[in-house]
């Protein structure tokens, strides 16, 4: 949705900027706190008029401390201008923008591998090695395993896609005997 997008921008680009060094520290909070904010619940909640921005930011900052997650002072405070300016929808959005910015800075990228079956450890390390050689940089790579792939494997990098799957090659050539 490009309206949310835009309005997350900012706040990816000033959290990012405060942040400083500490960028790459402050991603798994703000991840953790777009898994929150993705609850139908929560945002029934923080939507409702009859509910202060304090109330909302006690109940997620309680969410987040029963989930392990010691929010940050910066981190904190982006939640609370956050909640205050009526965007808890926003948070997921803010969260994917934000690690792109650290994920550019650290010249690194998130790729989905997706194969027909589970992939061992060692498997996925040489696999990772030919894409980070063929993307020219660095991946963190996440496993779906997808049966309908048949064989082979299917990498998303950003917007670019490597599709070597069985399924992608049936499908070459039924286009190429249909034409």
């Amino acid at each position: 949705m490009a309206e949310l997008a835009t309005i997350a921008r900012p706040y990816a680009e000033a959290l990012f900027e405060s942040a400083g060094a500490a960028a790459a520290a402050l991603k798994p909070q703000l991840a953790g706190l777009a898994t929150l904010a993705a609850s139908p619940e929560l945002r029934r909640f923080a939507d409702d008029p009859q509910v202060t921005a304090a109330q909302v930011f006690d109940v997620v900052g309680g969410a987040a401390q029963s989930q392990g997650l010691a929010l940050d002072a910066k981190v904190a405070n982006l939640l609370r201008a956050v909640i205050d300016n009526g965007r808890v929808a926003a948070l997921p959005e803010i969260a994917a923008q934000y690690a792109g910015l650290v994920n550019d800075a650290g010249g690194v990228s998130d790729a989905v591998v997706q194969s027909a079956f589970p992939v061992a450890p060692e498997q996925l390390a040489g696999v990772l090695a030919a894409l980070e050689q063929r993307f020219g940089r660095r991946l963190n790579a996440r496993v779906e395993v997808l049966p309908e792939l048949i064989g082979g494997v299917r990498v998303v990098v950003g917007d670019e896609v490597l599709d070597t799957s069985v399924k992608a090659r049936l499908e070459q050539m039924k286009a190429a005997l249909i034409s």
